[in-house]
């Protein structure tokens, strides 16, 4: 069943990430693609609000819909989906994309005013390491950017196809089935993934250039949200909950901010126990803000006529959950590009934080209306579906008549 609140949600995190990376501007620790001569600390408060969640979340609702898209797909069907949609636009976004904050970085730090077609072999100059799985092409200026978050899901993805024999029965479905009994029957059994999760980042550390997580702890997230959908109890555990759930992220937050900030460069991979522990209050504080802010968004809605299919209001949803993963691959090339014309303005932090927002966010809705949703080419590049058949003009109807299902 589709939920209009999941795709909500992940329409909000797209624009939250550019209201997130026009922030890094301002930054004073930071080391963002373009720096504001002036910069500020708040930038670090915010961050540290929207990291513990934002990309969990992403990655928990991915795993909700590999659920429904293995099950209606099979396993080839599905590696097969998630390649096209997930591999295309990382290839082409790797391409086409990601040099330009790279280009733009150079040419404000050396002040080297080098064309970016001159750029680009420099860009692709890569050597293979093996052990950065799964990040194994690494350059001086290659980089897979923000599209990290394509690499780990599609790897992620790929994993899960490779399992996918052993899912239906035998004992990973009884486990399931035993923990979806004891969380509707226990109440406050949703915080005990926390402990596995708590104790693999204070073991293995945390990725700061993976906003804020080890790159492997999102594949805790992702088989999470990929097992939470198996099994409506688990849906049914965490509206109970939430509210207790939420009052314990809370407080595993406020513990948990001291001490790293206490341990200072050691919090992210020091093995020193203070470090440890602090890694251990963020991750099982991670775990409670998703699953908190998962199961207070799922509420009982009163019907309205403004969302039944075919209206308006329902267009409008469809219209913008189709439009996250593009504009996903877009967003930070046109905030650094933005903000690269910005930050040489004579204005105060404010107003320069202000219009890069705005600007990159209309920036963004053109490209994405007017230069990929309306070609084939370009939507499979954008890993899009097809155009609906009976779209068949691009200016016929703006708006999908059938709504996408909730995958990345």
């Amino acid at each position: 069943m589709r939920r209009a609140d999941l795709d909500s949600l992940r329409v909000l995190m797209v624009a939250g990430l550019v209201l997130f990376h026009s922030a890094l501007v301002f930054d004073a620790h930071d080391d963002f693609y373009v720096h504001n001569a002036e910069t500020t600390e708040l930038t670090l408060v915010i961050a540290a609000v929207g990291v513990l969640w934002a990309m969990p979340l992403l990655f928990f609702v991915a795993g909700l819909g590999a659920w429904h898209s293995l099950g209606r797909r099979g396993t080839a069907g599905y590696a097969a989906e998630r390649l096209r949609r997930l591999g295309v636009p990382l290839v082409f976004g790797t391409v086409a994309l990601v040099p330009v904050p790279q280009w733009l970085r150079m040419r404000g730090e050396t002040g080297e005013r080098i064309s970016y077609l001159e750029f680009l072999p420099r860009f692709f100059r890569i050597r293979l390491e093996p052990g950065n799985v799964p990040f194994v092409l690494q350059g001086d200026f290659f980089e897979t950017g923000h599209l990290w978050f394509l690499v780990l899901l599609l790897t992620f993805s790929m994993i899960l196809a490779g399992l996918s024999r052993w899912l239906p029965g035998g004992p990973v479905a009884r486990l399931r089935e035993r923990a979806a009994a004891y969380a509707l029957r226990r109440r406050g059994a949703v915080l005990l993934p926390a402990v596995p999760l708590a104790l693999f980042c204070a073991l293995a550390g945390l990725e700061q250039e993976y906003a804020g997580w080890n790159r492997w702890a999102y594949l805790i997230f992702f088989l999470a949200g990929f097992a939470f959908a198996a099994d409506g109890r688990f849906r049914t555990a965490l509206r109970r909950d939430a509210r207790l759930v939420a009052g314990a992220g809370l407080a595993l937050f406020a513990a948990g901010v001291p001490v790293l900030l206490v341990a200072g460069d050691a919090a992210f991979t020091g093995p020193d126990p203070l470090a440890m522990a602090g890694r251990f209050l963020y991750g099982a504080a991670g775990w409670c803000w998703l699953t908190a802010i998962l199961g207070l968004l799922d509420r009982p809605r009163r019907p309205a006529s403004g969302g039944a299919p075919g209206s308006p209001a329902s267009g409008r949803r469809a219209y913008l959950a189709e439009a996250v993963l593009p504009l996903y691959v877009l967003h930070q090339p046109v905030v650094v590009a933005v903000a690269h014309v910005v930050v040489g303005w004579e204005a105060p932090i404010a107003v320069k934080y202000a219009a890069i927002v705005v600007v990159s966010l209309a920036v963004m809705a053109a490209l994405y209306d007017l230069l990929v949703r309306r070609t084939a080419v370009t939507r499979f590049l954008f890993g899009m579906r097809p155009r609906p058949s009976r779209d068949v003009s691009p200016a016929a109807d703006p708006v999908p008549a059938a709504p996408p299902r909730s995958e990345p």
